[in-house]
């Protein structure tokens, strides 16, 4: 593909670089911005920036925050007896658009993987032991709403044997409204729902 200038080329090479968006639609979505008002383009390029360095992760969850504690954990109108463990933030937002669910959660940051080389030690996974063993612990439940594909259900059987020991703990994982091989984040409300509410109590 030629481009007539080098700095529009730059700029399709770098959003071509984003997940979905091919060349011809970075050159688009370049065009568009350089026929926008130049406070379009100014405001943009600030929001990822500040997106990118200012924003952190929850030191409980470990979800996306703007401070140190997310709005979730730091609401104490919801139920912190219950922990939902999930593998992503993406599936933090599935749940919460389902208007179903009113505990909190435990972001894992990805699941079992030995082909791509990770383990348990590369994911949150000693928090949230931790989080359900400290003496002020007041977790009762934890779900486990992890996208039912082979990784997935290898982390889901890790956490149960981790968390099989804790006293007073009730380990459940959504109902299988979530088709096998299934993503979280791309079921729709109605169905990730339901399997919240209908979730299965497993076996000790």
């Amino acid at each position: 593909m030629d481009f007539p200038s080098k700095l529009i080329e730059n700029a399709v090479v770098e959003l071509s670089r984003l997940p979905g968006i091919g060349k011809k639609t970075a050159l688009r979505l370049a065009l568009h911005l350089l026929k926008a008002e130049s406070d379009t383009t100014a405001n943009l390029a600030e929001a990822l920036a500040k997106m990118r360095f200012d924003i952190t992760y929850c030191l409980t969850c470990h979800s996306i925050s703007d401070s140190t504690e997310c709005g979730i954990c730091g609401n104490q109108l919801r139920d912190h007896s219950t922990v939902c463990v999930v593998a992503d933030v993406r599936d933090v937002i599935a749940i919460e658009n389902t208007g179903q669910y009113q505990g909190v959660y435990h972001v894992l940051g990805g699941v079992i993987s030995p082909i791509e080389g990770v383990g348990p030690a590369d994911l949150h996974v000693d928090s949230l032991v931790a989080r359900t063993t400290a003496e002020d612990s007041e977790i009762r439940e934890i779900i486990l709403a992890i996208s039912p594909t082979m990784e997935g259900d290898t982390t889901a059987f890790y956490l149960s044997r981790r968390l099989r020991e804790v006293e007073n703990l009730n380990i459940s994982t959504i109902a299988r409204g979530i088709p096998m091989g299934g993503e979280l984040e791309y079921a729709d409300e109605i169905t990730l729902g339901r399997s919240i509410v209908e979730r299965q109590r497993q076996a000790r």
